[in-house]
């Protein structure tokens, strides 16, 4: 249709003459504005018609929305910083370090995910989960509130330092499970939109409880009372263990080996009594071994939903490049509209 109105427009049989006494003086007179541009009634139709054509064809611009519905984890990390973690039975990148530099070490790529993740067993992170910190040794702290920010609290959590003073030492397990449960159970009075599937507690020491007001059975109780589970991890070696005494000259390390025990009996029925489980690190790769079980056991549910929304250009406007295009049909009526005004008006034709 479009070629065969472009072939009749400008085919060049179509002549319009007027009775004229000589042609001589026509030859000399200059060109108008008029006769350049009579072309441009005509353009206008093609434009017209091409446009009208394209509008019936219905293009449209797609966009496609993704909506993701996740159900969070809360989890409190419960750290010993007492005195026996100062022992050196752990080691990194072949470097011999004390249990907790262990611990903030794995800690820290169970939350923010490993950078290498070409082992298959490496860790992801816990990006859609609420994530707490709460530390120990003769009595509870509460470092840092359950947030999704991992990255304050893994600062947080390197800013943890084995206590030092001897007023202020112990394992007080009981006193520090009770307060991780006081901060969970805070949960329950939320109203913003994230949905917590289930709460958790990963509790990490190398001792026996010997310090606090609460025994560590009764707290666990608590625990399974308002729903949350515990994993339990007994760190390092159960007998002699390495521990710093002083730095020589030269700055190497001397050590002392001295006896250490776990309670592991009571690690076990805090997990039992709240449907978790117990775990024994040895080293720093039994201890990434355990944050990958949990991770893989506790896993977070998100759901994405994928909507497209289109635009029909043929009615309406369009964005593109920053600029605002109009609809084709609305352009299609202003060139017609253009047309008709133009052949009433400048391009009008005397028909004899």
């Amino acid at each position: 249709m479009v070629p065969w109105l472009v072939w009749r427009l400008t085919r060049g049989d179509r002549q319009h003459a007027v009775s004229y006494s000589s042609v001589l003086e026509e030859v000399v007179l200059p060109v108008t504005y008029r006769q350049r541009f009579r072309w441009v009634p005509d353009f206008l139709l093609i434009l017209t018609f091409m446009l009208m054509v394209i509008a019936m064809a219905r293009p449209r611009v797609g966009r496609e929305q993704t909506v993701v519905n996740t159900e969070g984890i809360a989890i409190e990390l419960v750290v010993d910083r007492s005195g026996s973690m100062m022992a050196l039975d752990f080691q990194i990148d072949g470097n011999h370090v004390d249990r907790l530099e262990a611990l903030k070490n794995v800690a820290s790529k169970f939350l923010l995910g490993e950078q290498d993740d070409s082992d298959a067993g490496s860790l992801s992170g816990r990006s859609s989960d609420l994530v707490g910190l709460v530390v120990f040794a003769g009595y509870a702290d509460a470092v840092t509130p359950l947030t999704l920010d991992h990255s304050y609290l893994v600062s947080q959590l390197n800013q943890v330092r084995i206590v030092n003073e001897r007023s202020e030492d112990g394992t007080a397990i009981g006193d520090a499970i009770s307060l991780a449960v006081e901060k969970l159970s805070t949960l329950d009075d939320r109203t913003d939109e994230q949905k917590i599937k289930s709460k958790i507690m990963i509790l990490l020491t190398d001792g026996e409880n010997t310090a606090g007001e609460v025994d560590p059975v009764q707290a666990a109780e608590l625990a399974a009372a308002m729903g949350i589970k515990i994993y339990t991890v007994g760190m390092g070696t159960k007998g002699r263990a390495p521990f710093p005494v002083r730095r020589t000259a030269d700055g190497q390390v001397l050590v002392q080996y001295q006896m250490v025990n776990i309670d592991e009996e009571t690690l076990r029925e805090i997990a039992d009594k709240t449907d978790g489980q117990y775990f024994r690190a040895t080293d720093s790769d039994s201890l990434k071994e355990i944050y990958e079980a949990i991770d893989q056991l506790e896993k977070t549910k998100i759901e994405a939903e994928s909507f497209f929304d289109y635009k029909e250009l043929a009615l309406q406007s369009h964005r593109y490049g920053g600029y605002s295009l109009p609809a084709l049909l609305l352009l299609a009526f202003s060139c017609l509209i253009g047309r008709v005004v133009l052949m009433q008006t400048i391009f009008r034709q005397i028909v004899d």
